[in-house]
């Protein structure tokens, strides 16, 4: 069956239009009133969008999140187990609690904190930025970590022993977690998203229920050959709605953990961590792209960034750099030259400029620079880090539009995107809505170049179609 969206404006400060679909595709686009199908839906005043695709997600940690203890008020480790003590489960569970910036602490985390509170309750706390996890003596022993000295798990340490907790949890529990969260993303205008889950996410998908979104599963380096084995490349289908996602590797570590590889030391004199020597990363992405599988590699300080860009240069291969938080001047051109995506997220750059000016001070200007970026030609895709950030484009969008989330001013506002670079970005760098293309389609309320700041934050959706279906209706 055909159907006509009429009416609508397409993109931002288009004319009214009318956009056809046939089985899933976008088959014609006209002025208003001149197009005809068996169904025909009449916008009004709205806009017509490229769905809304959020680039980089942890969908596991993302709905572990949304049951944790909410930590990102607490000041220090002593405050954050009195808390966490408050919440104590019933006998036999774990406690989970998220979101501490030890960064800003003048108190490190360590385990003793956990244990005079809550000695027998396995306990395990996630900062912020998911680079350091925080656990009690019967936490460290729930992954096989017994007798660790401080219960303070940085980088892949971390990422192992979150990966081990999750194996506690029966899949199909998680799933319904999944599935219910995953159900509100539609409301949002996403159509899409890209699963960065540290998993088997090709087989988690498989045995998932057909999700509402397009999912992208990413591989990681335990699961590569594996995926070499059976053929799989990025863009082919898993399941209903799933396709095989990037490779990701995670090349240096984080701000709030003070690991993302810099040029230049951090007030203790460190430098941060290299997590993967040039010629690992090299041997590993060569591997993955004579495969098929596109890279996607998490770089945040400049210094990481510089590397991981020599090895996409020496390759000759193209992809996808997540975070690219801090950059040198001399790098920004190449990301349009090599063809490298930057995958970004804008929350991070309000969330986290108190730390990024205690910790990269004299740096700063070219810290989530995205205008910078966007104007060498560099293509920018938006996405959350979710849950390092909330799972809203809209959230996302604002934030690259205004850098400031609090009332304060903007934090370097002459990075701040113009709002139509900002919204090609969220809808995966798609511009316009063209014919051939997949129907992905996400439909807002009025025109949103007239929209302040809290009006963008709570855009009103009033459709989201993913390939023609009808996945959301206000």
């Amino acid at each position: 069956m055909s159907v006509v969206l009429r009416g609508g404006r397409l993109g931002l400060g288009g004319r009214a239009s009318d956009v056809r679909i046939e089985n899933g595709t976008v088959t014609a686009v006209g002025p208003s009133g001149s197009l005809d199908a068996a169904e025909v839906v009449s916008l009004g005043d709205a806009t017509v969008l490229p769905g809304l695709v959020d680039g980089h997600v942890h969908v596991e940690q993302w709905v572990r999140h949304r049951r944790s203890v909410d930590l990102s008020a607490v000041a220090g480790p002593a405050e954050a187990a009195r808390v966490l003590r408050a919440q104590a489960p019933p006998a036999g569970q774990w406690l989970s609690g998220r979101d501490i910036v030890p960064a800003l602490w003048s108190d490190p985390p360590h385990k003793r904190f956990l244990d005079d509170a809550l000695r027998d309750v396995p306990v395990v706390v996630r900062s912020i930025d998911l680079h350091t996890t925080w656990f009690n003596s019967a936490g460290l022993s729930l992954v096989g970590l017994a007798g660790h000295p401080t219960g303070v798990l940085r980088e892949t340490e971390s990422i192992e022993a979150n990966h081990r907790l999750s194996e506690l949890t029966p899949a199909a529990e998680v799933d319904g977690w999944i599935a219910e969260a995953l159900a509100e993303l539609p409301s949002l205008g996403l159509t899409g998203l890209i699963d960065l889950e540290f998993s088997d996410n090709l087989a988690a998908w498989r045995r998932r229920a057909t999700p509402p979104v397009r999912v992208h599963a990413g591989i990681w380096t335990p699961w590569l050959d594996a995926a070499i084995a059976e053929g799989r490349r990025t863009g082919d289908v898993v399941a209903d709605r799933v396709r095989v996602g990037p490779y990701k590797i995670v090349s240096d570590g984080s701000l709030n953990t003070r690991t993302a590889w810099c040029a230049d030391p951090y007030p203790d004199e460190s430098f941060g961590l290299c997590l993967v020597p040039a010629d690992q990363l090299e041997t590993l992405m060569r591997k993955a792209w004579a495969a098929g599988l596109v890279p996607a590699i998490h770089a945040i300080g400049d210094r990481a960034n510089t590397s991981v860009l020599d090895v996409f240069e020496r390759i000759g291969c193209t992809g996808r750099i997540e975070h690219a938080q801090l950059v040198s001047l001399s790098d920004v051109p190449r990301f349009a030259s090599l063809g490298v995506v930057a995958s970004v997220q804008p929350q991070h750059a309000v969330t986290d400029r108190d730390v990024a000016d205690r910790l990269w001070a004299g740096r700063t200007d070219r810290a989530f620079a995205y205008r910078t970026l966007h104007d060498a030609g560099a293509r920018l895709e938006l996405g959350s880090d979710a849950p390092v950030s909330p799972l809203d484009p809209w959230q996302a969008v604002a934030d690259a539009v205004h850098r400031s989330d609090d009332g304060r001013p903007a934090w370097h506002p002459e990075q701040a995107l113009p709002l139509d670079v900002a919204i090609t970005a969220a809808c995966a760098g798609r511009a316009s809505v063209e014919v051939g293309a997949v129907a992905d389609l996400t439909v807002v309320a009025g025109d949103l170049r007239s929209a302040s700041e809290e009006a963008l934050r709570s855009t009103t959706v009033l459709a989201t179609l993913v390939g023609g279906d009808v996945t959301y209706q206000r």
